[in-house]
């Protein structure tokens, strides 16, 4: 009996009286620990526990519809839950974690006022919990299956619920408690759950089972979904409720999948707009079944789950009988179907005819009966009857590229298209082609095996289909053994030895028992041998060690030419010898010879295996395992599975070490703080991590210092509010997570259950605050003198200690003295010296560090002296300011008129240069309009050029170095010129010949690749995902693709577009105004490349003429001013920065030369005086050579020009020569006008053998040591003028500017024409590249639903003004022969600007700080930008293109300029991207479901072995 006193406490009261019990002091405090109030016992109680679990601290009871429910608290910190029928047998149990580490406080009681909620307490919380979270359980069998007392199913509502919780809950059957089992849950039947689609009103009748309240009365219908709904009624009694409702209408049957006869529909019970429960029907559809499985229509029909039937006569399958006379139903056998007999079919090779004959059974159609022969996507052949049970097909004729392919044969009824008799067990024919897979002579003759009549010939090294008669195959050459790995192995054998090569057997039969080792064989194994590449054998036994070659011996015998070894490998010793049973220690065996052999193994105990093995020639390391007990366990070290090679070693696990306590359970947040770890056994410990749970997942590193003692620091924490409850701690040792040794009765828990409780917890704590005493900021100290700090610290909870706490002043220590609560005392008794004043205070606890102050370093009397010094010295200053500005203001009155005097000349000169530059800009345009000389032919380049120009702009990586060869002299007296020819125009490709087969053989076979749309949009995108492939080799890859490609340019548009497609939808995401914006990726430069293909006959026809007339108007009029020849800058120019800003007189010089070239001897050449003499040689070689190329022209230096003064001297005229005047420490480069050459002076060039090597280029030169019309410092040249009369030369420089005015108005006809010509549409060449690809880009953007025009606007303009027209703009040299110099390249880049900006949408906001490259055409910007606009819309006006229109203009170019460019080279180049990155590509091949289905790595992994032979090695190095 146990008896509950209320004031037994005292030990007195009405129960302890009336019972006359004595109580001793130690029988007070009985059940103390447990209950609210102790137990006193007058009869002692025995029982058999209910429940047993350790370390339990408090438990609360309470009963619940006929079941007991126990909470129990634990000392870790769980709550458990326990459910007991009413014969107290445990039925489920559930665990909570409500506090980590801490025990529950044995009072622990039901809330007064609500019963399903609990309260419990901890050290440093009270917890109110709910008794149950039903909510968690989603449907009735998880509800009532969780066997939880309190929670049941609500079925009108649909949800587990506490009882109280569900409405009408008191009423019959709304509610199903746990004691009833799972078989309460609502459900229901449909009695007819498949309905045939042609049936007729239809009605669903409905059972109910399970737990439902009585339905009549309630507003109840079916819904099966879409909001689709029909009326329901309720009939039967209470106990079998039927429900009759509508089946949806047939105009509502939901959509047939298009593999499948029937459809699904999930049918629910609405009751009360909610619905309760649901069901599925099928309706079905035995028409569908011919379409589905047309080569087995019969058979599926009759073998079908519904009631289907076979009309033979309609051929289809039909569900009523009476739809057909003849009809076969279900239950008459499937095999009375017409149907083909499956039979083994000869294989036929590709190309040839055969006639394949076919047995037919059941075959019941009229001899008159037309079939046709199907043989896949193939085509069909005619079908000849040769009996009723056979039939022939005639002439059949089969392709294919592959090794061997396998195509279906059907037999297909003539007069009902898609209609087949049924082949059950699908009927095949292979196809195989000699030609394919068979690299060398035993890949070719093995083939015989499989029925393939192929023959090698050596000759051609080639493999190809035996004639008619056959012949006798020859013998192939013996096997080649190119590598064999491994080298080494133990003398028990054992070693996969893999051996590569060729000609290794035609089948495996060939090398069973040919394969050795010296005289050791070595057995092949069956599924590892690939036919002549590759053998894979199982080394046997060596009596001893020895090495020797690998032979094979097929026929004839092929030796290795490296040597296998048999080795013994030596197992010395294990370290460390011992470790914790957890396991995680690091060991290393060392000995000699370990990393032989293919498999290594080292067992612990002869059962578990060392993990993580990594070995050497004289090491093995691994991480050991853990084992249940301590105690040695022996190692054994086991090559290929054979025998242990150690002997006597021995590791002895010992006890887990224990951590006991950790010291102390405070940390900053900033963390840092030192944690011990108290404990035995770390001795044992190789590597400690500690990890706070809840603060993120970073492990601090510890140290172990004794076996007793590791030290951790805390880990920062981010995301931890201060002062809230402890985390838990976990420490890993050896990289195990430690736990306390547990008691067996804690892992009876379910492994969900059983929560890893951390023993140990940390609390966070806001950072220590601190300040100076007086909270000042500045701390003035004398050098010299002692410092003596006082830290202000603000209270908090950490119980920091002295040594905790680390105060530096700059970089010295300050030695802590006294630490208190509140105030921090540090001296420091050596002297402060630094080369700063300032010094930082700053105090660390951990990782918190702080500055609280900063010290300043004072003078002291030193400082007083100097500041003596300094007032005196600034008194004197004063006194000599005051005499000066007393003089200054004498001579500034004197000054001001002077200025008034220059600022009068200067007026009057920039007058002067504005009257002469409009007397410009109305002379000029009509001087050069008769001075350009229109006659002269245009130097086009050849295409071929003007591709290699513009596909590869700058020498590439792969053609770092020029590719020259000699060209055709212009005359013998010119000499020999070069001009530029790119490898990719060479005739021939030049590779050694003894490379040239597997070379040729693996470029043709990597070109049959990159001509499968698959594998090259798999091959770029998988190169453009490499962090490593730049700017540089996506542009390089696609202009090589372009000329790999350039014979089939519809495959090539074709795979533009789809790498397009994917930018498109990569860019719409994110911006798409940016797309085409910039060149980053393959396809962008691919598409930049199409422009110039397509555009080149517009480029020629129509742009080159206007275009050379522009660049010849620019040469012609920078050359009517000065030119000054080492900057480059010039009188006249469209770029501000290229301008002369000087006002250099030049008068014209009319010169009479002779020069035996060119096809003339003499003319008159038009040049300045202030032009340097190879400013001369230039014009005059312009003169000359205008109707010839320029790569024809002879060089400067290449001629010498003298000068006849009289009948009997004349003079040699160069730039620099002894006569050459020195200004300023300068030398200036001779001009016309230092040598006095008169007008219509006399002149003769003539080509020279010995070059002018006193002047390299002129641009080049130093311009510290010479110059020619200006200094460097923009001085006059007449500098040497006293400084008055040069000070009255200088002008303004920006009044020069007036002068790009007077450029521009010169050019401004040949730059619109320019842009006329561009921007217009000629009627009978339309620009029909663009028309195809603004129609793209049209029909992406709507695809995207993209409606916005100025997206439109900006991706036509990337694409064609941006990628193309401004590339030619700027680069004339692409498209003529011609010299570009680059001061006419800043003038095109003006140019090339106002056209970016006339194809623009933005509004140019210009002011008086703009550019003036920009201000310059800003007036004209807007009619040019109407121009685009109009051009653009007279573009989408056109009308549409088809693909095969298309198709046939790209087919038109591509046959234009065939033969143009060596294919091979470009696809050897490519192969250098794909050989870099094998393995990436292979990787994206296999993850591509397309290109793995084809195989494709596997015909990419044959073109790298073809490629990767040491033959090809050997050409590399060629």
């Amino acid at each position: 009996m146990v008896t509950v006193l209320d004031s037994v406490v005292q030990g007195t009261g009405p129960a302890c009286e009336k019972r006359n019990i004595q109580l001793q002091p130690e029988q007070l405090d009985c059940g103390a620990a447990h209950l609210q109030h102790p137990l006193a016992i007058v009869k002692p109680v025995t029982a058999s526990p209910i429940f047993t679990y350790s370390r339990l601290t408090a438990v609360a009871v309470a009963s619940v519809n006929n079941y007991t429910v126990a909470f129990l608290g634990t000392a870790s910190g769980g709550l458990l839950k326990i459910n007991l029928d009413s014969t107290m047998k445990v039925i489920s149990r559930r665990s909570i974690s409500v506090a980590y580490g801490e025990p529950v406080h044995p009072i622990m009681q039901f809330d007064p006022s609500d019963s399903t909620y609990l309260y419990l307490m901890t050290s440093y919380q009270m917890t109110r919990v709910k008794v149950a979270a039903c909510s968690q359980y989603q449907t009735c069998r998880e509800c009532l299956a969780a066997a939880d007392a309190y929670c049941g199913w609500c079925t009108m509502e649909t949800r587990c619920s506490l009882q109280h919780e569900c409405a009408n809950f008191t009423g019959t059957n709304f509610w199903a408690s746990v004691s009833g089992g799972v078989q309460q849950c609502p459900s229901m039947t449909i009695l007819e759950p498949e309905i045939n689609i042609d049936k007729e009103n239809p009605a669903l009748i409905i059972q109910i089972n399970g737990t439902i309240p009585n339905l009549n009365g309630t507003n109840i219908s079916c819904d099966y979904g879409n909001n689709i709904h029909t009326v329901a009624r309720v009939a039967g009694d209470y106990v079998n409720q039927f429900i009759y409702c509508s089946l949806l209408p047939h105009e509502k049957y939901p959509a047939f999948p298009d593999d499948q006869d029937h459809v699904v529909v999930e049918a629910s019970l609405r009751v009360n707009n909610k619905n309760i429960i649901q069901a599925n029907f099928t309706i079905y559809d035995c028409k569908r079944i011919g379409s589905i499985y047309p080569q087995r229509a019969c058979t599926s029909c009759l073998s079908a789950r519904w009631k289907c039937h076979w009309c033979p006569s309609a051929y289809s399958c039909v569900s009523n009988h009476s739809q057909c006379e003849d009809a076969l139903q279900m239950e008459q056998k499937k095999i009375d179907c017409p149907r083909i007999v499956p039979a083994p079919l000869e294989p036929m090779p590709t190309g040839v005819s055969r006639n394949i004959m076919i047995s037919v059974a059941n075959a019941t159609f009229p001899k008159e009966t037309a079939l046709e022969c199907h043989f896949g996507t193939d085509g069909t052949f005619e079908a000849r009857w040769v009996n009723s049970s056979a039939v022939e097909c005639v002439h059949v004729l089969l392709h294919t590229s592959e090794k061997s392919h396998r195509f279906p044969v059907n037999l297909q009824l003539k007069d009902k298209p898609d209609r087949f008799i049924d082949s059950p067990e699908m009927m095949t024919v292979e196809v195989y082609n000699c030609a394919t897979g068979s690299a060398d002579c035993s890949q070719c003759l093995g083939r015989e095996d499989l029925g393939h009549r192929c023959l090698w010939s050596e000759g051609s090294s080639s493999c190809r289909l035996q004639p008619e008669p056959p012949q006798l195959p020859g013998a192939c050459p013996p096997p080649e053994i190119r590598k064999i790995e491994p080298l080494r192995g133990p003398l028990e054998g054992g070693t996969l030895l893999t051996i590569r090569g060729r000609n290794l057997g035609r089948r495996f039969s060939d090398v069973v028992g040919a394969v050795r080792v010296g005289a050791v064989p070595c057995t092949p194994l069956p599924h590892r041998y690939s036919v002549s590449e590759t053998v894979v054998c199982q080394t046997g036994e060596a009596p001893e060690a020895f090495s020797d070659v690998v032979t094979v011996n097929v026929s004839r015998e092929g030796r290795s030419r490296e040597r296998y070894s048999y080795v013994l490998p030596v197992v010395q010793s294990i370290s460390p010898p011992n470790g914790p049973k957890a396991g995680g220690t690091r060991v290393t065996i060392r000995g000699s010879r370990l990393d032989v052999g293919s498999e290594l193994r080292v067992l612990i105990n002869s059962s578990k295996q060392c993990t993580d093995l990594s070995r050497s020639d004289s090491s093995i390391t691994c991480t050991m395992p853990a084992v249940e007990l301590p105690g040695a366990v022996p190692v054994c070290v086991q090559f290929e599975n054979k025998s242990c090679a150690s002997h006597n070693i021995t590791f002895k696990y010992e006890k887990n070490p224990v951590i006991s306590d950790i010291s102390p359970k405070k940390s900053q947040i900033s963390g840092g703080r030192i944690i011990t770890l108290e404990g035995r056994g770390f001795g044992l410990v190789q590597n400690v991590s500690m990890a706070v749970r809840g603060i993120g997942r970073e492990h601090t590193r510890c140290q172990v210092h004794t076996d007793t003692a590791i030290t951790c620091p805390s880990p920062a924490a981010s995301n931890v509010t201060a002062g809230a409850k402890p985390a838990p701690v976990d420490f890993y040792l050896n990289g195990r997570l430690y736990t306390d040794e547990r008691s067996a009765l804690d892992e009876e828990l379910n492994p969900e259950e059983a929560l890893h409780v951390s023993k140990f917890s940390l609390g966070y704590y806001a950072d220590p605050q601190f300040s100076t005493a007086k909270k000042e900021k500045w701390i003035k100290h004398h050098p010299g003198e002692p410092l003596t700090l006082v830290i202000h610290k603000e209270p908090d909870s950490l119980g920091l200690e002295s040594n905790e706490y680390q105060v530096k002043i700059g970089l010295i220590s300050c030695e802590i003295q006294i630490v208190s609560d509140k105030v921090i005392h540090c001296s420091i008794n050596e002297s402060l010296s630094s080369s700063e004043r300032q010094l930082p205070v700053t105090i660390q606890v951990g990782k918190f560090n702080y500055t609280i102050a900063m010290l300043h370093l004072g003078g002291g009397e030193t400082a007083i002296i100097v500041s003596i010094v300094i007032c005196s010295i600034l008194l004197v200053l004063s006194v000599v300011a005051l005499f000066v500005f007393c003089t200054k203001s004498r001579r500034a009155e004197r000054y001001w008129q002077k200025t008034l005097l220059q600022m009068e000349e200067m007026e009057s000169q920039i007058r002067e240069e504005i009257r002469k530059g409009f007397a410009e800009l109305q002379t000029d345009m009509t001087d050069l309009t008769k001075e350009l000389n229109r006659s002269q032919g245009i130097p086009f380049l050849e295409y071929k050029h003007f591709v290699t120009r513009t596909f590869f702009p700058k020498c590439s990586s792969l053609y770092e170095e020029c590719y020259i060869l000699p060209s055709q002299q212009l005359s013998s007296q010119l000499g020999s010129h070069v001009q530029e020819t790119h490898p990719l125009l060479v005739g021939e490709w030049k590779i050694p010949e003894n490379c040239r087969p597997n070379m040729e053989e693996g470029i043709s076979l990597f070109s049959t690749l990159l001509n499968n749309k698959h594998f090259l949009i798999v091959f770029v995108h998988a190169l453009e995902q490499q962090k490593d492939f730049a700017v540089r080799d996506r542009c390089n890859l696609a202009s090589l693709l372009t000329i790999a490609l350039h014979g089939k340019l519809e495959y090539y548009t074709s795979i533009m577009k789809d790498l397009l497609v994917d930018l498109i939808d990569a860019s719409a995401s994110k911006n798409p105004k940016l797309m085409l914006r910039r060149t980053e990726s393959v396809v962008e430069k691919m598409l930049t490349n199409w422009m110039s293909i397509c555009m080149y006959s517009y480029l020629r026809e129509t742009v080159g003429e206007p275009f050379f007339l522009l660049i010849c108007a620019i040469k012609q009029q920078i050359n009517k001013g000065s030119i000054d020849a080492i900057t480059g800058k010039a009188r006249y120019t469209l770029n501000e920065e290229w301008l002369l800003r000087e006002n250099i007189e030049a008068k014209p010089r009319n010169l009479n030369v002779s020069f035996q070239g060119c096809g003339m001897d003499s003319l008159s050449v038009r040049a300045m005086d202030t032009d340097t003499l190879s400013q001369v040689k230039e014009k005059i070689l312009e003169a000359f050579c205008k109707n010839v190329p320029y790569s024809q022209w002879p060089r400067v230096e290449d001629v010498d020009l003298e000068w006849f003064a009289t009948s009997t001297d004349s003079y040699i005229l160069r730039d620099l020569d002894d006569t050459s005047v020195v200004e300023d420490g300068r030398k200036k480069l001779n001009t016309l006008a230092h040598y006095k050459i008169p007008e219509g002076a006399s002149l003769a060039m003539s080509l020279t053998d010995k070059k002018d090597t006193t002047l390299s280029r002129v641009k080049d030169l130093d311009t510290e040591k010479y110059f020619h019309l200006v200094l460097p410092t923009d001085e006059s040249v007449e500098h040497k003028k006293s400084h008055r009369q040069s000070h009255r030369k200088k002008v303004l420089p920006e009044i020069y500017l007036t002068r790009l005015l007077s450029t521009k108005g010169t050019l401004q006809k040949f730059l619109d024409d320019l842009f006329k010509a561009i921007l217009s549409i000629r009627d009978d060449k339309p620009p029909v590249a663009v028309k195809y690809f603004f129609d793209f880009l049209e029909e992406q953007a709507e695809k995207r639903g993209i409606t916005d025009p100025d997206t439109l606007h900006i991706w036509k303009t990337n694409s064609l003004p941006l990628r193309f027209w401004v590339n030619i703009l700027k680069n004339p040299q692409f498209v003529f022969d011609i010299d570009k110099t680059d001061h006419i390249d800043a003038c095109l880049s003006v140019i090339a600007q106002a056209f970016i900006d006339a194809c623009s949408l933005s509004d140019l906001q210009l002011g008086k700080d703009s550019p003036t490259n920009k201000l310059l055409y800003a007036k004209e910007i807007p009619e040019y930008r109407k121009i685009v606009q109009r051009y653009y819309k007279q573009i989408h006006d056109m009308p549409p293109l088809s693909e095969q229109e298309m198709n046939a203009h790209l087919a038109e170019e591509s046959r234009k300029y065939r033969n143009e460019f060596n294919t091979n080279v470009a696809m050897a180049e490519i192969y250098k991207y794909a050989k870099r990155y094998r393995s990436q590509i292979v990787a994206a091949l296999d993850a591509n479901p397309t290109t793995k289905r084809t195989q494709l790595q596997h015909k990419f992994e044959q073109v790298i072995a073809l490629m990767e032979d040491n033959i090809y090695e050997s050409c590399s190095e060629a």
